[in-house]
């Protein structure tokens, strides 16, 4: 008998087990298993880079501000403490500071203040310095970091307040000329936050927002003046708030504000102007009338200093 059919066969059943056992074992793949291995693979690597990718003061400083705010909080008033978040509301809460990140910022300024004039008195050195100043240094520094963060924040805040000042006319122009053309009043509001861009209309649009999820139009423009304390804009939505009371047709009161604010924005460049000699005085004083005298008289006093000596 010939074996090689046998042997055909034997090989052909062989590889027909194969395959069967191959389908047998690869069960069909859940994708969404599948897609979970795979970011439980990437996971580590991927926080690692995000965490990489995050500003220094995100990766260094904040981690440290957050460890101190809970010591400063204990040991500072609730006064303090509600003062502090007014000025950051104020300042638009710039870098999404809150009250506590702010005393963590204070302390981290501390600290960094103490460890720069405590670098400064080992540099001048110990000798050198009058033994009153040889043990203060470090305790000035401290107080020195502390206090800087509240003028930086000042500034903030002024910055702020003019900006908005710069940026309310335009856009009760923009108000005015939607509130005229058929828009209501919060559709023209979302006009002016679409075209315009500025603190102001940061404001406009977390009070359009508000309105949104339900809370009342007039307190959430009222919500509005704690946060940024300017004279016109508080007029302004004094104005819309009685005239939502009272009845009265918003297109007229919107253009009565507006002309008014035009006008004010004129009296301010005038008063600017009017300014701007007195303001010239002091360079021309201090940089340009010297270099004028040097020029002028320079000659004149040599050739009477040549004189007498002749």
């Amino acid at each position: 008998m010939d074996p090689l059919p046998l042997i055909v066969a034997g090989v052909a059943a062989g590889a027909i087990l194969l395959i069967v056992l191959g389908l047998a074992g690869s069960a069909p793949v859940d994708p969404v298993q599948a897609r979970l291995t795979q970011l439980g693979t990437m996971q580590a690597k991927n926080l690692e880079e995000l965490e990489l990718q995050q500003p220094l003061f995100e990766r260094t400083i904040r981690p440290l501000a957050n460890r101190l705010s809970g010591a400063m909080a204990r040991v500072t008033s609730t006064s303090f403490t509600q003062q502090t978040e007014k000025r950051l509301a104020l300042a638009g809460n710039p870098g999404g500071l809150r009250t506590a990140d702010w005393l963590g910022v204070k302390a981290v300024g501390a600290l960094v203040g103490g460890a720069l004039f405590g670098l400064l008195f080992l540099i001048v050195g110990f000798m050198a310095l009058p033994p009153v100043l040889r043990f203060v240094m470090i305790p000035i520094g401290g107080l020195f970091g502390y206090t800087m963060p509240e003028f930086w924040l000042g500034g903030r805040v002024r910055k702020r307040q003019h900006q908005i000042l710069l940026q309310i006319p335009d856009a009760l122009d923009l108000l005015t000329i939607s509130v005229r053309a058929g828009l209501g009043f919060d559709g023209a509001l979302g006009k002016v936050v679409e075209k315009l861009h500025g603190p102001l209309t940061e404001e406009f649009r977390r009070a359009l927002a508000e309105i949104r999820v339900g809370k009342a139009r007039r307190d959430a423009l009222r919500d509005i003046v704690p946060r940024t304390e300017v004279t016109a804009l508080t007029n302004f939505i004094g104005a819309i708030i009685q005239a939502e009371q009272l009845g009265v047709s918003i297109s007229k009161v919107l253009q009565v504000q507006s002309e008014q604010l035009r006008i004010e924005r004129r009296q301010r460049a005038e008063e600017m102007a009017a300014k701007a000699p007195i303001k010239m005085l002091f360079p021309l004083v201090g940089c340009i009338f010297p270099s004028l005298f040097i020029v002028i008289l320079g000659p004149a006093i040599i050739l009477i200093m040549i004189n007498l000596r002749v």
